[in-house]
């Protein structure tokens, strides 16, 4: 839809008329006249009407320049249809563990069976994809815990950082209490934000600098709510000597740590057998931090004042080179004329 900001721009169209009309010396422009007698009354009423159209020509172009400056001041756009956006949501930090034990195969994705992280990056990429108006971070640790992504609201970013990552980047053991550290330190500068942490690990601290008391300490300073997240089958059938034996490959796996954390940070500890749990989880995870419903409403504006500007430049242009052309088109003619006279 077309529009036009300032319309009452359009208020100083007479202003030239006005300043011609009351300001200027009418005495002047009396006495400025070329009064020649000795010209005949037949070319004098022809050198009048030529002039009168000339003078008719530049008073046109005048006034169609004047318009396009005021069309162009006025501020004219283009308004596209209004564009829904969700308010402004959660800074969330998503810390995801690349331990060797990792690698386990005891998930199913489609009928196939794949390692535990293969699992977690294909359920967390339709997570990521739909946090429109939250700002993600990417934690990812083993020995240590390293800043993948800082919080952004580039979610494809994120979730290519997510991809990319393999088991062994950054070690082989489970560092949970550095983990939980960095996300209170990346965390600190955001005052007004709902602050959320979402870790997921399959085992126990085994490593790192600060232990996950210490850690959950800095996490509660910081009012950072931390939603844990216990990967891993509970069940596993292992060939042995005498067969297939049932195997509990999740036996390292702290869920009473990670509980205790979740409670004391005001979230919620879940556990994650298969993919099919972990996308539940998640979807319970929008349900618990939910975005405002308060929508932004955005539409987006083109801007054409460009358009009556350049019309007003092409025809200044043409307005002071036109006596030039006229002047070399009698010029060339005159000289045509001479040698055709030369010539009889």
């Amino acid at each position: 839809m077309f529009e036009v900001e300032w319309p009452w721009i359009f208020l100083l169209l007479p202003l030239p008329w006005l300043v011609t009309k009351f300001v200027t010396n009418k005495t002047q422009l009396e006495g400025a006249r070329l009064k020649a007698p000795f010209l005949s009354k037949h070319s004098l009423t022809q050198q009048q009407t030529a002039e009168s159209k000339k003078s008719i020509g530049k008073t046109l172009a005048a006034w169609l320049i004047w318009l396009s400056l005021l069309a162009s001041a006025s501020q004219p756009m283009w308004v596209g249809k209004p564009i829904t956006l969700p308010a402004e949501g959660r800074d969330i930090m998503l810390a995801v563990d690349l331990s060797g034990s990792m690698e386990m195969d005891d998930m199913v994705i489609n009928g196939q069976k794949v390692n535990r992280l293969d699992m977690t990056k294909f359920v967390l990429k339709d997570f990521i994809q739909r946090r429109l108006g939250d700002r993600l971070g990417l934690i990812l640790f083993a020995d240590t815990a390293y800043l993948q992504t800082p919080l952004t609201r580039d979610l494809n970013t994120v979730a290519q950082m997510l991809d990319e990552s393999v088991i062994g980047l950054v070690g082989d053991k489970t560092a949970i209490g550095d983990a939980m550290g960095l996300a209170a330190k990346r965390f600190a500068a955001k005052d007004n934000s709902n602050k959320i942490l979402i870790l997921l690990t399959d085992g126990q601290n085994t490593s790192g600098n600060l232990q996950p008391k210490e850690a959950l300490q800095l996490a509660k300073s910081e009012g950072i709510k931390i939603y844990t997240i216990g990967v891993g089958a509970d069940e596993m059938l292992v060939k042995g000597f005498f067969g297939y034996q049932k195997h509990n490959p999740s036996a390292d796996l702290d869920e009473k740590t990670l509980s205790n954390i979740a409670k004391e940070t005001g979230g919620l500890y879940f556990r994650a057998r298969d993919a099919g749990e972990l996308s539940k989880i998640y979807a319970e995870l929008d349900k618990l931090e939910p975005i405002s419903e308060e929508a932004i409403q955005l539409r987006p504006q083109t801007s054409l004042f460009y358009w009556p500007l350049s019309l007003g430049f092409i025809l200044t242009l043409l307005l002071a080179l036109t006596p030039m052309l006229l002047q070399f088109k009698m010029q060339l003619s005159d000289k045509l004329s001479a040698k055709a006279q030369g010539a009889k």
